[in-house]
């Protein structure tokens, strides 16, 4: 079982007693045994493809010769990091499948096959087989280069560049890398209904560059590298940075239209709407049709396994989904200027008509979407007003006369407790989560407990007496056990 960004495996088969011109041909009879595409050929070897359906793994199989060896390399085309022993297994077909056709094969019928593949080989200069393989030195810079935009390859770079240093200025503000707490995604642009609707629209866009732990970034990272490399040259800059903007704001809108108190963040939902740019394609003739089975499987595998992943709690699935279905959508509205590359008014026309469907259903959802939480939080600002006035009867200095000590009692204390009152029950008519109804019932006991401790408090001062005193202990403890249950929300005088 092969583990690595680009699961492979790779033998050496001695040619022994066969020539390079016998072994390729009885390699290419093997390979169309093995019903492989062959999708290159030439003195130094051959490259094929699997053609193993839509729903299963499939792999690229490069035979390169030298002297005396043949070097058998069978790597997965997917983007899974694992292989489950597939490419072994291709290896091993392939030699079996070898070692039969090699007993069949008279001299004669390899020379006949050989004269006939030759007719089909490039000049030797446009060998790609016999291009040396990469220095220690050429491969660090071949990594650091996928950072580097170039003519052909400029936002996917862009896009993995900014991402990184987002998360890096997050660091060094003092951002926990491992896993970030909520009110450092918050003060960086997070999506969150109450703050999100609450005038703050932008968050839309700023959270698909943010990332909740540097796990969470690299695997984005990997997965947009990965959809860029593949994407981006087939839709050009404009439509693919068009398309990444646009699907990562339905994504940021969908995940809001669900989710009441999520805080989202991350670029998942832009990059599952690439894969639905790239999934529409595949569906097309657009592009070739050996190459399309087998992205077609890798990315279908790719989709489905993160879309059941992203059940687990803690995901935004809704992002996820909204990102991949607008994705799709935008993918097939592609496709007429795909086909005329020619007629650039078409291309921009059609970003310019997605552009605004997407602002306008944007606009529509966001001001659709109940803000109830948002209000709430805001109401919420009034009680904290309220109780701290209905609290001050405790920091009147010693010595305040009885009469303004009652005054402040009824007029003040009682008053404003139950007005809180009030406020908690309006918002019996909004929907809120379960856990801030649980809190406003336990909030409006809170206040019950403080209006009888002061209306105790009133008839002992009244009354000029002590007989309360224990009574007046008891509700001060029942007090204290209610703030306990609030979490300490509210401050016992």
């Amino acid at each position: 079982m092969a583990i690595g960004f680009t699961p492979k495996h790779i033998i050496d088969f001695p040619l022994n007693d066969l020539t390079q011109e016998q072994f390729l041909v009885i390699a290419n009879e093997a390979t169309r045994k093995m019903q492989w595409n062959i999708g290159y050929i030439s003195t130094s070897g051959l490259i094929a493809y699997t053609d193993n359906g839509i729903f299963s793994r499939n792999s690229e199989i490069k035979i390169k010769l030298s002297s005396d060896v043949a070097t058998i390399n069978s790597a997965s085309t997917g983007n899974e990091m694992m292989d489950w022993g597939k490419n072994k297994e291709n290896i091993n077909g392939f030699l079996a499948a070898f070692e039969a056709l090699r007993t069949t094969l008279t001299v004669d019928d390899i020379k006949i096959k050989y004269q006939e593949l030759k007719e089909t080989f490039p000049q030797e200069e446009e060998d790609i087989l016999k291009l040396p393989p990469a220095t220690t030195t050429e491969q660090v810079k071949g990594f650091f280069s996928i950072f580097k935009p170039t003519s052909d390859f400029a936002i996917t770079p862009i896009l993995l560049d900014l991402n990184i240093l987002i998360f890096i200025l997050m660091a060094i503000s003092g951002v926990n890398i491992m896993l970030p707490d909520n009110e450092s995604l918050l003060n960086w642009g997070a999506n969150f209904r109450p703050m999100t609707l609450d005038g703050q629209g932008w968050r839309l866009i700023t959270n698909c560059f943010l990332h909740i732990g540097i796990f969470h970034l690299l695997m984005n990272m990997y997965a947009l590298l990965y959809i860029g490399v593949l994407l981006e040259p087939l839709l050009g800059k404009t439509r693919f940075i068009s398309a990444y903007l646009l699907t990562g704001i339905i994504a940021s809108i969908v995940s809001l239209w669900w989710h009441d108190l999520t805080i989202s963040a991350g670029a998942s939902g832009a990059i599952f709407g690439m894969y639905g740019v790239f999934l529409a394609l595949l569906t097309t003739n657009f592009i070739e049709k050996n190459a399309r089975k087998a992205l077609l499987t890798s990315i279908a595998v790719f989709v489905g396994y993160n879309l059941l992943y992203g059940m687990k709690s803690g995901i935004d699935n809704a992002a996820h989904i909204g990102g991949l279905l607008s994705g799709f959508i935008i993918g097939y509205a592609f496709i007429p200027s795909l086909k005329k590359p020619e007629e650039k008014k078409l291309k921009y026309s059609t970003i310019s008509v997605l552009s605004i469907i997407v602002v306008i259903s944007t606009f529509v959802i966001y001001s659709k979407i109940p803000n109830d939480i948002g209000k709430y939080d805001t109401k919420m600002k009034e009680f904290a007003s309220m109780e701290s006035m209905a609290l001050e009867v405790y920091n009147m200095p010693q010595g305040t006369p009885n009469e303004k000590l009652l005054h402040e009692l009824k007029n003040r204390g009682i008053y404003y407790w139950n007005e809180s009152i009030k406020l908690l029950d309006s918002f019996k008519e909004m929907e809120l989560p379960l856990e801030i109804r649980t809190r406003n019932r336990l909030l409006k006991e809170y206040c019950e407990l403080r209006i009888k401790n002061y209306e105790l408090l009133y008839k002992a001062i009244s009354e000029n007496t002590e007989k309360y005193r224990e009574q007046i202990e008891d509700y001060n403890t029942q007090i204290e056990t209610k703030i306990n249950e609030l979490g300490g929300g509210q401050q016992n005088k």
